[in-house]
């Protein structure tokens, strides 16, 4: 794994605007870079492959563990009047779409699992779509290796699985939606609506806001339409404590991602993974807060609900050597061992795996100068050679 010089595309900054990828500058500041690029080695990538593939079915044992406990379900802050309707959407084995998991790994020895974002992960724009079409150019300008490949199925994986769901669940008509202040979401819904569509599934956007309640207690779009199948950019922390929660058993809506994925997406399954898991090497050691665990000399506190590294702190030898602000914390918080990023050029870098129903399918790559990834780490591309 290697992070290399390469020349940038003189004219790729048209290219995104053409294609809708408008945020690939945030606030004044570079959010798509691709003066550099990472080189990994066939073999490394298997190895990615392998491991996501593996950490992916331990988390999902780890979900038929929680819905089965009271216990685990309070400790995971699983509303009361909304628990049945994540365990039954489980046990149905409702179906899901993708999910990223987060690792660090420079390339030898174990890669760990940072975290989980098997509910609503961002960058896959960028990671399914344009870091591919970054890889076919610069090959027709003869800047990489002949042989040059990507880590990527994304697109392929997500159509894919849309006809899957179609011919399989009934996924016929899909509404999509996602919050108003995001351009970022707002393009990954946009992505995900077109994927959808070349699979053959009709589908409308509205923003969550615009998501109304029939006289029957179902869910209805603008135009009163029954919503019978959704793809929300939603985090389900934020359904589950809503008032229309109390409708959500009731409604008859398939949710993409299912009721299930708020286990999965939830930070106490890095301390329950470490309980049954214990001593796995891509596992780092976890424990909840709650249980006043024996500190390490160096460990990070994460709330249960933090997106993006908002409020995470790291803690070196009593003393907080980096933090994020943001609004999470009071839901309560879990410690992991701290596992230093690996540095390329002074960067600090994390590797996105991705995952299309249940396969591991690609990878994006962040990096920040500032030891916690955040919504603005830039989005380098990479390629791999035999």
């Amino acid at each position: 794994m290697q992070r290399l010089p390469i020349s940038e595309r003189p004219d790729w900054r048209r290219k995104a605007e053409e294609y809708g990828f408008h945020f690939h500058t945030l606030y004044g500041e570079p959010y798509w870079s691709e003066e550099a690029c990472y080189r990994f080695s066939a073999q490394q990538i298997e190895y990615l492959e392998d491991v996501t593939a593996e950490l992916h079915q331990m988390c999902l044992q780890a979900v038929d563990k929680v819905v089965a406990s009271e216990a685990l379900l309070e400790k995971f802050r699983i509303p009361t009047h909304v628990r049945d309707v994540v365990a039954d959407s489980w046990k149905s084995r409702q179906p899901s779409l993708y999910s990223r998991l987060d690792l660090a790994w420079g390339g030898s020895g174990d890669a760990k699992l940072l975290e989980n974002n098997a509910d609503t992960p961002t960058s896959l724009y960028e990671a399914a779509f344009f870091q591919w079409i970054w890889l076919e150019d610069q090959l027709a300008a003869g800047h990489l290796p002949a042989n040059s490949d990507q880590f990527n199925s994304l697109q392929e994986k997500l159509i894919n699985r849309f006809k899957i769901l179609q011919q399989q669940h009934g996924l016929h008509f899909l509404h999509l939606s996602c919050c108003r202040d995001s351009e970022e979401d707002r393009a990954t819904v946009q992505y995900l609506q077109d994927c959808a569509q070349e699979a053959g599934v009709s589908n409308d956007f509205l923003f969550i806001d615009e998501i109304g309640l029939g006289e029957k207690g179902q869910f209805t779009d603008l135009q009163d339409q029954v919503i019978s199948n959704l793809f929300k950019l939603y985090p389900w922390e934020f359904m589950l404590r809503e008032s229309f929660s109390m409708k959500l058993a009731d409604a008859g809506v398939r949710w993409l991602e299912p009721a299930w994925k708020s286990i999965v997406s939830n930070k106490a399954i890095l301390p329950l993974l470490w309980e049954m898991f214990p001593g796995h090497p891509n596992l780092l050691p976890a424990w909840f807060s709650e249980d006043q665990p024996p500190l390490p000399a160096r460990y990070v506190i994460k709330p249960l609900f933090s997106r993006e590294g908002a409020n995470v702190r790291i803690i070196d030898n009593h003393q907080e050597i980096a933090h994020a602000a943001g609004p999470y914390g009071e839901e309560g918080t879990i410690i992991q061992q701290f596992h230093p990023l690996p540095q390329f050029d002074g960067n600090y870098t994390v590797i996105g795996s991705w995952l299309i129903d249940d396969a591991p399918a690609g990878i994006g790559l962040r990096e920040d100068k500032q030891l916690i990834t955040q919504d603005l780490s830039r989005f380098y591309p990479h390629f791999f050679t035999p």
